[in-house]
């Protein structure tokens, strides 16, 4: 569990501009996931805690990418085809217990070593079979190729000593298979980041409970629910707490107790019902981080118990995208996960729109063909923009950027597009 200072996230109270607040988790927040070792078989998704060096050579010796001929490269006519003996066969899973002969070819199949040669190097070079023409004991070669072709040297793909994953690393599928290359069983990882999530409010309800006048039903637990388990960590739901200080205090103190994050939406504005900002502050310490974005209020940021905190908007589309710029990068922090920009691709507006200065816009689009080819795609706005409207972002492919110091966004004009793919 991490002890977090109580002025961690403070600030002078101005709006902040989003990539200030993105520094700010980069340089103040550090990994709190312990650190065990998981076989490879359960190792995709997680997290690697030390760094992967190999032992050894991958692949370990010189072999064929193709079934056909090793041959010599200098003993090739150097303008047309040449016809050479077939001495030996070079099959994969041993190595040719015989010497190459200069002046010779060998029958070789893929992935099969390069046999050594007589009193020094072997073949340098391989023929694909399509290309060549076998006549009993002989094979005719065409001109033209070029030395060293179609042959795998020893350490390629990593070499002994080569720094192959680094600590950091959300494990991929073929991350866990370069693992297996080289030998390796299992990896030194960290523990799923252990996040407790709550919705608050009143009016809020289960999906198929009764629904009275004025309730809605809860749509973010089960949005941040997804979005932290997309990210590895383990998820308890701890349902809905109502607009109650004393019970949301004491939902917080016990999950601080086992929790390495916990989060909320909603409640933690400045009204009177909502008490959420209370309760943060009577076991730690809560800061509200004014940041320049839309769409998105206030967020709270802080700790519980020792415990990091985060307060989101109730506005489910709110909720999502400061999630996802905001609380993934904290998230990933605090499970031990290297943090990196997320790519922006260039596209073209479908829409126009105007925008207040000093503050970041991401605006819900899907995207169309751009038409010629060639030609950016065109992203066009998925639906209402509202805070609220969540619809839109189940129609959207990503997110159209608008600096802070846009104003004015014409349409067809080139902006930066943010795919979910980049942020999930």
């Amino acid at each position: 569990m991490t002890q977090l200072r109580d002025d961690c996230f403070a600030h002078d109270g101005r709006p902040m501009p989003l990539a200030e607040a993105l520094r700010t988790i980069d340089e103040r927040i550090s990994a709190v996931a312990a650190v065990e070792t998981a076989p490879l078989a359960r190792c995709h998704g997680r997290i690697l805690a030390e760094p992967v060096r190999a032992e050894r050579d991958a692949p370990p010796h010189d072999n064929s990418a193709v079934d056909g001929y090793a041959v010599y490269f200098d003993d090739l006519a150097p303008g047309g085809t040449t016809v050479l003996p077939v001495a030996g066969r070079a099959a994969a899973g041993r190595f040719p217990a015989f010497a190459a002969r200069r002046g010779a070819a060998v029958r070789i199949f893929t992935g099969a070593p390069i046999p050594r040669g007589d009193g020094g190097a072997g073949p340098d070079t391989v023929f694909m079979q399509e290309d060549c023409v076998r006549d009993g004991g002989r094979v005719a070669l065409p001109a033209g190729i070029s030395r060293g072709a179609n042959r795998r040297r020893a350490g390629e793909d990593v070499t002994a000593g080569a720094l192959a994953l680094a600590a950091g690393r959300r494990l991929r599928a073929e991350d866990v298979g370069l693992a297996a290359s080289l030998g390796l069983t299992g990896l030194r990882v960290r523990a799923p980041l252990r996040a407790a999530l709550f919705s608050t409010g009143d009016e809020v309800r289960d999906p198929g409970a009764p629904l009275p006048p004025g309730a809605i039903y809860d749509a973010n637990r089960y949005v941040l629910s997804g979005l932290l388990a997309g990210l590895g960590c383990a998820v308890s739901d701890l349902g809905i707490l109502p607009d109650d200080e004393a019970r949301v205090r004491g939902a917080l103190a016990d999950a601080a107790a086992d929790h390495d994050l916990l989060v909320s939406s909603g409640g933690v504005s400045v009204g009177e019902e909502d008490h959420v900002k209370a309760a943060v502050s009577a076991l730690g310490a809560l800061a509200f981080w004014r940041i320049a974005i839309k769409p998105g209020r206030p967020l709270a940021l802080g700790h519980a118990a020792g415990t990091p905190f985060v307060g989101l908007p109730g506005n489910p589309a709110a909720a999502l995208v400061t999630f996802l710029l905001v609380a993934r990068p904290l998230a990933l922090r605090l499970a031990g996960a290297e943090t990196r920009p997320p790519a922006l691709f260039p596209v073209r507006a479908g829409f126009s729109r105007r925008k207040k200065p000093g503050r970041r816009e991401f605006v819900r689009c899907r995207l169309e063909s751009g038409g010629a080819e060639g030609a950016a795609p065109i992203a066009r706005e998925a639906g209402r923009q509202g805070a609220g409207i969540l619809s839109a972002v189940s129609a959207a492919d990503g997110l159209v950027e608008l600096a802070e110091e846009t104003t004015y966004v014409a349409a067809g004009e080139t902006v930066p597009f943010l795919p979910f793919g980049e942020v999930r």
